[in-house]
């Protein structure tokens, strides 16, 4: 069956715009119910299944919600963020905290669970991990969570999976600026070698201290990441004198 020409709904846009500007200024209150269909249409000049349209919209966005037989309720004056959004937004150290809960569990079961594979795809990495040491720093971030994410995957949760991979555009992004930052890669190009390839072996060997090895490894770079972010605050503050001075 095929899917249809599109149209454009412009009323539609006009209408979601109109509620959500209201919903936004206080007009109707968080919790209160909003007038029902045939009076928004009457108010706005369309018909009710334009308004239908945009409170489903206004639902989508997380604003109202309806009820079935009592009507549709304001739940919220601004948009609820969804989750990708709000790890772009958090501070990197935030989002790495997070990540420890999730991949110090991961290797415990990575340690019980893992295949021949998971071995042969952990080994790859790790020395995938080790090859990108001469390369750049994303290039060595890459190959980092790419390590991470093979340890993630031998624990064979589908949930720890996906909670991983949304946590990676944030954490890439935030490793990078304050690897350059940092300049640790200037003392030791292939940091962290020692670490991950001791995490690497236990999992292997199905050795339950995997956790705790991942534990210890994931903290050095939580602190490191702390020491980066203050500096930076530091930075910032510095600059934001200089440019007041040169202003005056």
């Amino acid at each position: 069956m095929p899917l249809g020409a599109l149209r454009p709904s412009p009323l539609v846009e006009q209408a979601t715009e109109r509620l959500r500007a209201h919903i936004a200024a206080g007009h109707w209150e968080v919790g209160g119910r909003l007038p029902g269909e045939t009076t928004l249409a009457k108010e706005l000049g369309v018909g009710r299944s334009t308004v239908r349209e945009a409170l489903r919209a206004l639902a989508g966005a997380g604003l109202v919600r309806a009820r079935q037989g009592a009507g549709v309720f304001v739940l919220a004056t601004e948009p609820v963020e969804d989750w990708p959004t709000r790890l772009r937004r958090a501070a990197v150290t935030d989002v790495y905290e997070v990540r420890m809960l999730v991949e110090v569990q991961a290797a415990r079961l990575a340690a019980r669970r893992r295949t021949a594979e998971d071995v042969v795809a952990l080994r790859g990495a790790l020395e995938a991990r080790r090859a990108a040491a001469t390369g750049d720093d994303a290039a060595f971030v890459d190959a980092d969570i790419a390590l991470h994410a093979a340890v993630v995957a031998a624990a064979h949760n589908p949930v720890l999976t996906d909670l991983f991979a949304e946590f990676v555009p944030a954490l890439r992004e935030g490793l990078i600026d304050l690897l350059a930052l940092l300049g640790v890669r200037t003392r030791d190009p292939n940091y962290g070698d020692a670490s991950h390839a001791a995490l690497v072996a236990a999992v292997e060997a199905g050795d339950p201290v995997a956790g705790d090895l991942a534990e210890a490894e994931l903290t050095d770079t939580l602190r490191e990441l702390t020491r980066g972010a203050e500096t930076a605050q530091v930075s910032d503050q510095v600059s934001t004198q200089v440019s007041a001075r040169v202003s005056e």
